[in-house]
């Protein structure tokens, strides 16, 4: 079994803080297996990370979490950029035509772009799988309705931090019954669902900061691009 934490945010992200390489830091510190950097509509940090992990003893999955025209859907296994703004149902596609599998984070977190509230559930059930654990929760309710989901519909279930700072790598992992330690055979595995989730709560002070720390990068970014 393999301990992967397949939701991190580098500075890339328009709401993340650090760079690849204190993300790497954590994962190894935390006796991680495997990380993928899911960068908000970019990926060039996560390919960074692909080529770096090795050097902490990782195996670096490549990945980003795209915002479609409904919500979030993270996009692993994909080396190249999937653009924003498509269908749920496009998204997919063009994900799985990159040779890559969608996991939909937080799907019923409305407030933090899940999709649910916005497709079908048959729709959303075509999706590779679901992120049933995400560490950035306030009662766990959403947790568990996305869990509950996953098992009705027989779909492999992920964790993830979620992390948006480097402490935070590591909260949730997803322990994955892969073949070899290749990031293809980690998502193979993950696919097939040959999972399990073990996760923690980030603690509420913690996401408040991360929360207000993208918030105050986001409005430092929009007024350089102003001036």
């Amino acid at each position: 079994m393999l301990s992967v934490e397949l939701h991190t945010h580098s500075s890339l992200s328009h709401d993340g803080r650090d760079p690849v390489d204190h993300l790497l830091e954590q994962a190894a510190s935390v006796g991680l297996d495997a990380i993928a950097v899911t960068d908000h509509d970019e990926i060039d940090a996560s390919l960074d990370a692909v080529e770096m992990a090795p050097e902490y003893g990782l195996i670096g999955i490549p990945g980003m979490e795209i915002t479609t025209a409904v919500g979030h859907v993270l996009a692993l296994g994909v080396d190249e950029l999937v653009p924003a703004g498509l269908s749920f149902e496009a998204t997919l596609d063009r994900i799985h035509e990159a040779g890559g599998i969608a996991v939909v984070p937080h799907p019923f977190q409305a407030s933090r772009h899940g999709v649910a509230p916005h497709i079908s559930a048959e729709t959303l059930a075509s999706a590779d799988a679901i992120e049933v654990y995400n560490s950035r929760l306030l009662t766990g309710r959403s947790n568990r309705k996305a869990e509950r989901f996953a098992a009705f519909h027989d779909l492999p279930m992920t964790a993830g931090s979620d992390a948006h700072i480097a402490e935070m790598v590591g909260q949730a992992v997803t322990e994955v019954d892969a073949d070899e330690r290749t990031a293809e055979s980690i998502l193979a595995a993950v696919a097939d669902g040959r999972t399990s989730v073990v996760g923690r709560r980030t603690p509420w002070r913690i996401s408040f900061r991360q929360a207000a720390g993208g918030a105050k990068r986001r409005l430092v970014r929009a007024l350089g691009d102003l001036l």
